[in-house]
Protein backbone atom coordinates (compact mmCIF):
# COMPACT_ATOMS: atom_id res chain seq x y z
CA UNK A 1 0.00 0.00 0.00
CA UNK A 2 1.77 3.56 -1.15
CA UNK A 3 1.16 6.88 0.12
CA UNK A 4 -1.41 7.77 -2.55
CA UNK A 5 -3.77 4.91 -1.97
CA UNK A 6 -7.22 5.10 -0.97
CA UNK A 7 -6.50 2.95 2.71
CA UNK A 8 -3.78 4.66 3.47
CA UNK A 9 -5.15 8.28 3.08
CA UNK A 10 -8.51 6.91 5.33
CA UNK A 11 -6.33 5.78 8.02
CA UNK A 12 -4.38 9.24 8.24
CA UNK A 13 -7.56 10.90 8.50
CA UNK A 14 -9.35 8.93 11.17
CA UNK A 15 -5.99 9.34 12.73
CA UNK A 16 -5.90 13.33 12.11
CA UNK A 17 -10.15 12.86 13.39
CA UNK A 18 -8.89 10.73 16.47
CA UNK A 19 -6.08 13.49 17.76
CA UNK A 20 -8.00 16.34 17.10
CA UNK A 21 -11.14 14.92 19.03
CA UNK A 22 -8.67 14.60 21.92
CA UNK A 23 -7.17 17.93 21.46
CA UNK A 24 -10.52 19.12 21.53
CA UNK A 25 -11.77 17.41 24.54
CA UNK A 26 -8.88 17.75 25.84
CA UNK A 27 -8.81 22.05 25.06
CA UNK A 28 -12.33 22.05 25.96
CA UNK A 29 -11.85 20.47 29.55
CA UNK A 30 -9.18 22.48 30.57
CA UNK A 31 -10.70 26.03 29.53
CA UNK A 32 -14.49 25.27 30.95
CA UNK A 33 -12.68 24.42 34.44
CA UNK A 34 -11.49 27.89 34.73
CA UNK A 35 -14.47 29.18 32.97
CA UNK A 36 -16.88 27.55 35.29
CA UNK A 37 -14.94 28.72 38.70
CA UNK A 38 -14.82 32.41 37.48
CA UNK A 39 -18.65 32.12 37.29
CA UNK A 40 -19.22 30.75 40.21
CA UNK A 41 -16.33 32.67 42.15
CA UNK A 42 -17.54 35.90 44.07
CA UNK A 43 -15.38 39.18 43.27
CA UNK A 44 -12.53 39.63 45.71
CA UNK A 45 -12.72 42.78 46.83
CA UNK A 46 -9.39 42.09 48.94
CA UNK A 47 -6.94 38.99 49.82
CA UNK A 48 -9.66 37.90 52.74
CA UNK A 49 -11.24 34.77 53.22
CA UNK A 50 -14.50 33.95 50.66
CA UNK A 51 -17.83 35.50 52.06
CA UNK A 52 -19.99 33.20 53.71
CA UNK A 53 -23.59 34.06 54.64
CA UNK A 54 -25.83 31.36 56.49
CA UNK A 55 -29.05 31.68 58.41
CA UNK A 56 -31.51 29.57 60.73
CA UNK A 57 -35.21 29.13 59.53
CA UNK A 58 -37.20 31.05 62.68
CA UNK A 59 -34.46 32.75 63.99
CA UNK A 60 -35.36 36.82 63.71
CA UNK A 61 -32.03 38.26 63.35
CA UNK A 62 -32.38 35.15 60.06
CA UNK A 63 -35.63 36.74 59.15
CA UNK A 64 -35.23 40.66 59.36
CA UNK A 65 -31.47 40.08 57.42
CA UNK A 66 -33.77 38.08 54.26
CA UNK A 67 -35.67 41.20 54.43
CA UNK A 68 -33.81 43.91 54.58
CA UNK A 69 -31.63 42.11 51.58
CA UNK A 70 -34.68 41.49 49.29
CA UNK A 71 -36.16 45.32 50.37
CA UNK A 72 -32.98 46.54 49.28
CA UNK A 73 -32.66 44.01 45.70
CA UNK A 74 -36.14 45.44 45.08
CA UNK A 75 -34.76 48.84 45.10
CA UNK A 76 -31.41 48.37 43.65
CA UNK A 77 -32.16 48.79 40.07
CA UNK A 78 -32.97 52.87 40.12
CA UNK A 79 -33.87 53.20 36.80
CA UNK A 80 -36.21 49.72 37.05
CA UNK A 81 -36.89 48.85 40.60
CA UNK A 82 -39.32 46.49 41.42
CA UNK A 83 -41.84 48.19 43.51
CA UNK A 84 -44.41 45.34 42.99
CA UNK A 85 -41.97 43.37 45.09
CA UNK A 86 -41.57 46.07 47.69
CA UNK A 87 -45.09 46.07 48.64
CA UNK A 88 -45.36 42.18 48.79
CA UNK A 89 -42.66 42.13 51.16
CA UNK A 90 -43.72 44.67 53.47
CA UNK A 91 -47.30 43.03 53.09
CA UNK A 92 -45.01 39.60 54.15
CA UNK A 93 -43.02 40.90 56.68
CA UNK A 94 -44.46 44.20 58.70
CA UNK A 95 -47.78 43.31 60.56
CA UNK A 96 -50.84 45.24 59.18
CA UNK A 97 -50.67 48.28 62.17
CA UNK A 98 -47.07 48.88 61.42
CA UNK A 99 -47.46 48.96 57.73
CA UNK A 100 -50.05 52.38 57.86
CA UNK A 101 -48.38 53.96 60.39
CA UNK A 102 -44.90 53.53 58.23
CA UNK A 103 -46.89 54.76 55.28
CA UNK A 104 -47.75 57.82 57.52
CA UNK A 105 -44.26 58.52 58.23
CA UNK A 106 -43.32 58.46 54.67
CA UNK A 107 -45.87 60.90 53.31
CA UNK A 108 -44.78 63.35 56.84
CA UNK A 109 -40.91 62.32 55.56
CA UNK A 110 -40.30 61.54 52.26
CA UNK A 111 -38.30 58.84 52.58
CA UNK A 112 -38.81 55.17 52.36
CA UNK A 113 -40.22 54.12 56.01
CA UNK A 114 -37.98 50.71 55.72
CA UNK A 115 -34.40 52.36 54.81
CA UNK A 116 -35.20 56.00 56.54
CA UNK A 117 -33.77 57.01 53.41
CA UNK A 118 -34.36 58.23 49.76
CA UNK A 119 -32.01 55.88 48.12
CA UNK A 120 -30.85 52.74 48.60
CA UNK A 121 -27.65 51.69 51.02
CA UNK A 122 -24.24 49.95 49.28
CA UNK A 123 -24.22 47.85 52.84
CA UNK A 124 -26.10 46.65 55.28
CA UNK A 125 -25.36 44.63 58.34
CA UNK A 126 -27.42 43.27 60.62
CA UNK A 127 -27.43 41.85 64.35
CA UNK A 128 -29.42 40.78 67.22
CA UNK A 129 -30.03 43.33 70.10
CA UNK A 130 -31.85 40.75 72.49
CA UNK A 131 -34.98 40.69 73.46
CA UNK A 132 -37.83 43.45 74.41
CA UNK A 133 -40.60 42.69 76.13
CA UNK A 134 -42.49 39.93 74.13
CA UNK A 135 -40.36 40.63 71.14
CA UNK A 136 -37.29 40.63 70.04
CA UNK A 137 -34.97 43.53 69.00
CA UNK A 138 -33.11 43.26 65.75
CA UNK A 139 -30.30 46.54 64.48
CA UNK A 140 -29.67 47.24 61.10
CA UNK A 141 -27.02 48.94 60.18
CA UNK A 142 -27.33 50.36 56.59
CA UNK A 143 -23.94 52.10 55.00
CA UNK A 144 -24.86 54.71 52.06
CA UNK A 145 -21.93 55.96 50.11
CA UNK A 146 -18.56 54.66 49.34
CA UNK A 147 -15.12 55.38 49.56
CA UNK A 148 -14.75 57.83 52.01
CA UNK A 149 -17.59 59.45 51.77
CA UNK A 150 -20.24 56.88 53.37
CA UNK A 151 -22.60 57.52 55.81
CA UNK A 152 -24.44 54.86 58.51
CA UNK A 153 -28.02 54.83 59.66
CA UNK A 154 -28.61 52.54 62.64
CA UNK A 155 -32.20 51.37 63.28
CA UNK A 156 -33.79 49.47 65.11
CA UNK A 157 -36.25 46.42 64.35
CA UNK A 158 -38.76 45.51 66.98
CA UNK A 159 -40.29 41.55 65.82
CA UNK A 160 -43.38 40.79 67.77
CA UNK A 161 -43.17 36.75 68.65
CA UNK A 162 -44.82 35.40 65.66
CA UNK A 163 -41.98 37.13 63.48
CA UNK A 164 -43.44 40.24 62.06
CA UNK A 165 -42.08 43.53 62.11
CA UNK A 166 -43.72 45.82 64.63
CA UNK A 167 -41.68 48.94 64.40
CA UNK A 168 -38.75 50.34 63.33
CA UNK A 169 -36.91 53.37 65.09
CA UNK A 170 -33.60 54.77 64.97
CA UNK A 171 -33.59 54.43 68.77
CA UNK A 172 -33.81 51.07 70.45
CA UNK A 173 -36.64 50.17 72.44
CA UNK A 174 -34.50 48.63 75.46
Amino acid sequence: MNSKSPAHRRTGRRVAVAAGLVLAVGLGVSTQVPAQASVHAPAKASAAAPQSVSGTTGQVVTRVADFYGAYIDAFHDYADPDVTLAAALRKHYLTPDFARRLAAWEKENGEDGVLRAQNVPAKWTVGDNGAVGNGHEVVVTLTFGSGETTTKIKLFVLVERYNHIVDIGTTSAR
